[in-house]
């Protein structure tokens, strides 16, 4: 049976389940992991030391469906957004965050230390990039020339360490976790094999 999920999951056995589809426990482990790295935005920390790329990186690594590896971490972001406030820039944050998923798909069977660094690298200057088009295009600080656009990409210089110093500090948490969740719950290593995540 095609699951809620998009892809085939179990059904829920007894009266309970009433035919639907059960949450695998890969799936849902990845997506609480996703909502906790969203929710943990709502803590103090440091200006752009955020889990925002890397929850997008590990959904796109962790969920086979496209639409799950998009969809969780923009969802869990949307929360979060909704309790810190949302600006005129949040298209292009849910855009870079959208991109970010696709680059996580590139790390799908390729969680070594390396190609982690590279897409966390690739994360961070992406959301860089159009995040600051987006203050640059949008916001009332900056010309709409391209000495306007240098000057927003200048601007944001400071905040960008940052994000990289961020990035790479929850890619390492979240794909480390989960890597020590599947090696000591069984039912996570069993279920490795469910068609919605990798």
């Amino acid at each position: 049976m095609r699951g809620w999920l998009g892809r085939r999951s179990e059904e829920v056995p007894g009266p309970v389940g009433q035919g639907r589809p059960a949450l695998a426990p890969r799936h849902l482990a990845v997506a609480l992991l996703i909502v906790a790295a969203a929710a943990s935005r709502l803590l103090p920390h440091p200006p752009n030391v955020t889990p925002v790329a890397a929850m997008a990186l590990f959904g796109g690594a962790a969920f086979v469906d496209l639409r799950l590896a998009v969809l969780v971490p923009l969802g869990a972001m949307v929360l979060s957004d909704l309790v810190l406030g949302l600006h005129a820039t949040i298209p292009f944050v849910y855009a870079a965050l959208a991109a970010t998923a696709l680059i996580g798909r590139l790390l799908r069977g390729r969680r070594r230390p390396a190609p982690l660094v590279a897409a966390s690298l690739a994360a961070s200057t992406l959301f860089f990039l159009v995040t600051n088009f987006g203050v640059w295009l949008v916001g009332g600080l900056y010309p709409k020339t391209a000495a306007g656009l240098v000057a927003a990409y200048v601007a944001g210089l400071p905040f960008f360490r940052n994000t990289l110093l961020g990035d790479l500090a929850f890619t390492v948490l979240l794909f480390g976790g989960f890597a020590l969740l599947e090696r000591t719950v069984p039912a996570l290593r069993a279920s490795a094999r469910s068609p919605g995540t990798a």
